[in-house]
């Protein structure tokens, strides 16, 4: 198993890793800015664990002890990008002013859910 994945549009190597490790970043600095209340501590702490849980995950997977021990962890990263693109939206709902920077991010996960589909997927097939 490898970190490495091809990018469809210039079939340069992208490491996975690091872009899931930018991901979890980003949402955290975003987060950092909100205020603390009773709204938005628990948000900020769902988002944060299912956000940063993607790139654990797939550091695991890429340490897989087997096959099937592979093809679990990346159904995780599903399951957290998944989740991440819910709490985006919620994250709209307190803190419309960032709309565009949490639609950024929505995007970047639906692509990361989309990398970790295809993934999964093929690991089926093997």
């Amino acid at each position: 198993m490898t970190n490495q994945a091809q990018s469809p549009n210039d079939k340069k190597k992208y490491d996975l890793a690091e872009r899931t490790a930018l991901f979890g970043k980003s949402v955290i600095e975003l987060v950092l800015l909100l205020p603390k209340n009773a709204v938005n501590n628990p948000l900020i702490t769902q988002i944060v664990r299912s956000a940063t849980s993607i790139g654990a995950n797939y550091m695991e997977a890429d340490c897989a002890e087997s096959k099937k021990d592979f093809s679990h962890k990346i159904s995780i990263c599903k399951k957290e990008a998944k989740e991440t693109i819910y709490w985006l939206n919620m994250m709209i709902v307190v803190d419309p002013t960032n709309e565009v920077k949490y639609l950024n991010l929505r995007k970047e996960v639906h692509e990361l859910l989309l990398i970790f589909s295809s993934i999964f997927n093929k690991s089926k097939q093997a």
